[in-house]
């Protein structure tokens, strides 16, 4: 099957875009790496009436350290974050999280900004910004809007995003050093969708868990905070006790929501089984499972 006819546009500059995004509003779809969005419109899940393209757009490239956080831009691809040290050493959970998207083919031309701006329920970036506390800046013709993460996702591929808007960067909190992080995912074959994966950030008090920060997705129709298990977690020691009681409330945290890849019970327990996988890593080894 291919795409519906479309008009194709591209920007010269994010003036230049948003402008046009303010003229024809829902009758455009914005195109970054076009990894998912090109595969959608093919699929006929997507048919715009207007291409809008914004590889082009400099402004929306680089990775910048400013104060307590890191800001990376729309257009940086995950194959650029992966070789950036900076993303390695400051935002070592992020950094965890690229290899396991998609395939080094498509890491070379998606989009961290459009990853995120898409948000796919199944996809590694809405979970790390959770887990993260990021905020996604966005611009449109009266200027820029900071929206933080858990702020911006709204349901199955619904966000906060207006239709005269961009992503335009995104600001992730440095790791602190009393910070621990995990990342993983349970897969079919490396690269494929996960069937389950989680994204945890512990802040620590010597050998107790402080404040827990744990997003979870492929569970539902978007990446999500484990509240109970967060709240399981806080305070306590991070020992088995603590993990085990940490994964038996997660039970009140997951939806009763299966997919094409597995029922909603064995999603249940692969979330539980994976969970304590990466809570037992970041207790033996101090930092990152």
């Amino acid at each position: 099957m291919k795409a519906a006819a479309f008009e194709y546009f591209k920007p010269q500059t994010l003036q230049e875009a948003i402008g046009f995004l303010e003229q024809h509003g829902d009758a455009v779809q914005v195109m970054a790496g076009g990894q998912s969005l090109l595969a959608m419109m093919n699929l006929r899940l997507a048919a715009p009436q207007w291409l809008v393209d914004i590889s082009g757009l400099t402004e929306l490239t680089g990775i910048e350290s400013t104060g307590d956080t890191i800001r990376t831009g729309a257009l940086v691809t995950h194959s650029q974050l992966l070789a950036s040290e900076v993303v390695a050493r400051e935002l070592p959970l992020l950094h965890q999280a690229v290899p396991h998207v998609a395939h080094l083919a498509i890491r070379n031309r998606g989009t961290v900004g459009g990853s995120l701006a898409l948000g796919d329920p199944a996809a590694e970036y809405p979970a790390v910004a959770l887990a993260s506390e990021a905020v996604l800046v966005l611009q449109g013709p009266q200027g820029q809007r900071r929206v933080k993460a858990i702020d911006f996702y709204q349901g199955l591929y619904a966000n906060d995003r207006q239709p005269h808007e961009l992503v335009v960067c995104i600001e992730w909190p440095r790791l602190r050093a009393h910070e621990r992080v995990g990342f993983d995912e349970l897969s079919r074959r490396r690269g494929d969708y996960a069937v389950v994966g989680v994204a945890a950030r512990l802040a620590m008090q010597g050998q107790q868990v402080s404040e827990a920060h744990v997003a979870f997705f492929s569970v539902g129709d978007t990446a999500l905070l484990a509240k109970q298990a967060m709240a399981a977690l806080a305070g306590q020691p991070l020992n088995a006790q603590t993990i085990t009681q940490a994964q038996a409330a997660l039970s009140h945290d997951l939806p009763e929501q299966g997919d094409v890849h597995a029922g909603a019970a064995t999603k249940r327990h692969l979330a539980k089984v994976l969970f304590g996988r990466v809570l037992s890593s970041m207790a033996e080894t101090g930092g990152a499972a």
